[in-house]
């Protein structure tokens, strides 16, 4: 080690990482070489695209990425021209672990079949370390584009890392490998050769493989966005989707065409076959590749709408200039057309997949919470969106759709009635429901976080409103049958000593019809958010804004009759009715007010 370099330790999940993809993910080394060359591939990219603001960082007139084997030195070394690395970028990218982290990585590769556990490097955004599983030693040589330093990063994957000052002409990367003994298959030009054609062929920039001394060309380099469907197979599309969606699973659509006319470009989009290790909820931006006349520009123009971020893909086109920057690209009405029509173009490709149920059943269960957002934030594709929603139900069994519920509905229904709450499973048990499985009246379930916001933005269906059966009161009278069992108790009386014990806590307490089993429950204001909203609001720390909730019993209840027939001389009353509010809350998934002492309430009712 060099005097000057600076020794530093890996933080405790890289180290843990390398030796999950060293030990756990061995089965397929060559792997390594596809991670190694499409990083390589990106920094190209990168440099191409700042070269366009800064013509100091312009690239070399033959641009391709060199991959070396030297069988005596047993080094493996691939350099690129890219954008290069500072030292900063050295520590910051080579020493510390992408998002998705350790834990989830390990859960992963315990939970997956063997076969697909080398897939998983990709996935979780840790290629580079993949090359300590063929490396005993890595050293990576860097210097960032527009600087004339160059910073030697060094490790044996054992826990540290050195940097150290070195020497390179030009911008760009090396990376050496020192072979392990028994990975010098990899340091065969044919075998790099094979595993270039199988991984990245369908790479932009030209790959070499040094061969006595010569290079020779390693990839096709086609352009597949240019090509016509007929003449690109489907191993191709899913390589190329598994190069440009990091991913590895097969696509669940593919989206090839070509706009001609007064707009012109080509598309590839792959709507993913899987939902990613790192959510597409972290982040809320379409990283679809703009290029220009092929040449890359940015994974940031925001070509697809947010809701539609999980597509993934490249599109291509002659109407922009090479040199445009991303201001320009904000402004441009070029790009705004071309927005309309991709966006256009995948809500028509759902549309078309929506009428395989058993098909859209895939994409609903990793992308439906996603596409949700769209109803909120695009009035312009509202309607559209709302076609494509699959819900859970209180009366069916699978998924379904707000067309079929509302062909479903019964004579006298009013309205498209819904339940929001966390949890799939304890909203099918929910009281809230009691009444209208009496009625045969189903009810929509829903647990995904955006659920709490987007009824309010659609509000109709085939003009029938869409109501939570959580605000206000549900008139289900002009519905035929399910008429409660029992005789109603006269609980005018309870009524007016719970309202007057619970002013505090609620804003009123009323009979209801719609309970059959339970005695309790909650309802929220007429005009203000619903149950699962206020929650929401609640646990961010923000006011509601709907006022406190209602408490609503059933004086069909044997113990609401009990309570009525004693409510001039039950001195136990305040404790009963603290005791009914906890329970309503519990029903519907909150936490009592005071835990411990509804407990000590629980237990005294049960002794006494």
């Amino acid at each position: 080690m060099s005097e000057t370099a600076e020794r530093h330790e890996f933080g405790a999940e890289v180290g843990r990482l390398l030796d999950l993809v060293v030990h756990a993910l061995y089965s397929e080394r060559e792997i390594f070489l596809r991670e190694l060359v499409a990083n390589a591939a990106d920094a190209v990219d990168r440099r191409r695209f700042e070269a366009l603001t800064d013509s100091n960082l312009g690239l070399p007139a033959e641009a391709k990425v060199r991959i070396v084997p030297d069988k005596a030195a047993r080094t493996l070394t691939i350099s690129d021209p890219g954008i290069g690395m500072s030292k900063a970028d050295l520590a910051a990218h080579l020493g510390t672990i992408a998002r998705s982290g350790t834990l989830a990585f390990a859960k992963s590769l315990a939970d997956a079949p063997a076969a697909d556990k080398p897939s998983l490097i990709g996935q979780f955004g840790v290629g580079f370390y993949s090359a300590f599983m063929v490396a005993e030693r890595v050293e990576v040589t860097s210097r960032r584009a527009g600087t004339e330093e160059a910073w030697l990063w060094a490790s044996e994957g054992k826990g540290e890392y050195t940097l150290a000052p070195a020497e390179r002409d030009d911008a760009g990367t090396d990376i050496v490998l020192h072979m392990k003994a028994d990975a010098e298959e990899f340091l065969e030009p044919f075998r790099l050769q094979a595993i270039i054609r199988k991984w990245a062929d369908h790479i932009t920039i030209p790959i070499t493989v040094t061969r006595d001394g010569t290079e020779e060309a390693a990839n096709e380099g086609t352009a597949l966005w240019r090509k016509n469907k007929s003449e690109v197979t489907e191993e191709q599309y899913a390589e190329f989707y598994r190069h440009v969606a990091h991913a590895f699973d097969q696509p669940w659509a593919t989206l090839h065409w070509r706009a001609e006319g007064m707009l012109e470009f080509s598309a590839l989009l792959f709507i993913p076959g899987m939902k990613p290790f790192m959510a597409v909820e972290e982040a809320r931006e379409s990283r679809v590749r703009l290029h220009v006349r092929r040449m890359f520009i940015t994974d940031e123009a925001g070509l697809l709408p947010p809701w539609l971020r999980f597509v993934q893909g490249v599109v291509d086109t002659e109407d922009l200039p090479l040199n445009v920057s991303r201001e320009m690209l904000q402004a441009t009405p070029v790009l705004a057309r071309i927005r309309k029509s991709v966006t256009g173009r995948v809500l028509s490709e759902l549309k078309t997949k929506a009428k395989d149920a058993e098909g859209y059943t895939a994409f609903w269960e990793n992308f439906g919470a996603v596409l949700k957002e769209g109803i909120w934030e695009d009035a312009e594709h509202r309607a559209d969106i709302a076609a494509l929603l699959r819900f859970r139900s209180s009366a069916q069994e699978g998924w379904t759709s707000l067309a079929d519920y509302v062909a479903r509905m019964k004579d006298g229904q009013e309205a498209i009635y819904i339940l929001a709450g966390d949890d799939p499973a304890a909203l099918a048990k929910s009281p809230q429901l009691e009444g209208f499985r009496a009625k045969g009246v189903e009810v929509l379930l829903l647990s995904d976080g955006i659920d709490a916001f987007w009824p309010e933005r659609l509000g109709t269906f085939e003009d029938k409103p869409i109501r939570s059966i959580t605000q206000g009161t549900v008139d289900l009278s002009k519905i035929a049958g399910g008429d409660a069992d029992g005789e109603a108790a006269d609980v005018a009386q309870l009524v007016a000593r719970l309202q007057e014990i619970l002013k505090e806590e609620v804003s009123a307490v009323r009979a209801t019809d719609r309970l059959v089993e339970s005695a309790v429950v909650l309802a929220a204001a007429e005009h203000g958010p619903d149950l699962q909203m206020s929650r929401m609001l609640r646990r961010a720390g923000r006011p509601t804004g709907g006022g406190l909730p209602v408490l609503e019993i059933n004086p069909r209840h044997a113990l609401i009759r009990r309570l009525a027939e004693s409510v001039a001389t039950d001195t136990t009353l305040e404790e009963t009715a603290g005791l009914l509010l906890d329970l309503a809350r519990v029903q519907d998934g909150d936490a009592p007010r005071d835990p411990a002492a509804f407990a000590r309430r629980v237990a005294a009712a049960l002794a006494g």
